[in-house]
């Protein structure tokens, strides 16, 4: 690998002396750095799209947020992303502050096992115009303001009719964004090596209208049906956008997937157990 993007969240003085740490220990790696981690170091900055380009390995130095948005730098490129949690451990930022140079010196090394992970594509219609081609790793989310009213979302998985969901709103998510804001409106935990979507209604005028976990070789179709003021289609938590009526939200498994480094002394039950607390009283 001879060239390791760093990723890291803003604000972050951690960030920056490990950064500093590790390039110092790898003097044959060419080392490069999001916009504000170049800043604070006096490094070259560079174009986002430059950074997802040049980089063999993306180091995460962060959280799940900041993971995301490492992945979108890579614009679907399959490259490695370890991810170096700086708070509590994370969902996909598996390796511990204490373990991280340690980790990337293996990962270096060519010591690493990857974890596959689905991403959706999400496509935004109007009057059969494109508006919106994106890619999430987490979740594709419709959803309204505090005081706008109930929504209608018509929904289709190809072409088979599945409800109007009279809500105010419907996540979209992956496997790995099930423990996300998918988890929070009431959706279940899916295992990351699943290929599906599941859908997941927020606060449903029926409570009879529970989340549905479909195919992820399958397209959903969600058309806003009434007309709501301040409806927001906001992709990965990163990108949104004002909604009308009859517009057409298409949601389908990607071709690209994101590859995450396995932290070999945690599988996905122990990290749900420490993330969860469960056992715990």
């Amino acid at each position: 690998m001879k060239t390791v993007a760093l990723v890291a969240k803003p604000g972050k003085p951690e960030a920056v002396a490990l950064a500093k740490k590790m390039k110092a220990a790898h003097k044959k790696v060419k080392f490069i750095a999001d916009a504000w981690l170049a800043g604070q170091l006096g490094w070259e900055i560079l174009a986002s799209a430059k950074v997802g380009a040049k980089a063999d390995l993306v180091v995460v130095l962060g959280g799940d947020g900041t993971l995301i948005q490492a992945a979108r730098l890579l614009q679907g490129r399959a490259v490695p992303i370890m991810g170096i949690n700086l708070g509590s451990l994370g969902f996909m930022t598996e390796f511990p502050l204490s373990d991280a140079m340690a980790a990337l010196g293996a990962v270096l090394k060519g010591q690493f096992l990857t974890q596959s992970r689905m991403k959706l594509s999400c496509r935004l219609y109007r009057d059969d115009k494109l508006l919106v081609d994106d890619e999430v790793l987490n979740d594709v989310v419709i959803n309204k303001s505090a005081l706008a009213k109930i929504a209608d979302h018509e929904t289709w998985l190809d072409s088979n009719f599945v409800a109007l969901f009279k809500s105010d709103g419907i996540i979209c998510s992956t496997p790995s964004g099930s423990t996300a804001y998918s988890l929070s409106a009431g959706g279940p935990i899916v295992h990351p090596s699943i290929d599906c979507v599941v859908l997941t209604p927020i606060c449903p005028h029926a409570l009879t209208q529970r989340p549905i976990v479909v195919p992820g070789d399958q397209t959903v179709r969600i058309v806003l049906k009434n007309e709501v003021s301040d409806v927001y289609l906001t992709i990965d938590g990163q990108t949104g956008l004002p909604l009308k009526m009859g517009d057409r939200v298409e949601v389908r498994r990607s071709k690209n997937r994101v590859l995450l480094v396995s932290n070999p002394g945690l599988d996905y039950f122990a990290i749900l157990r420490q993330k969860l607390r469960w056992g715990e009283r």
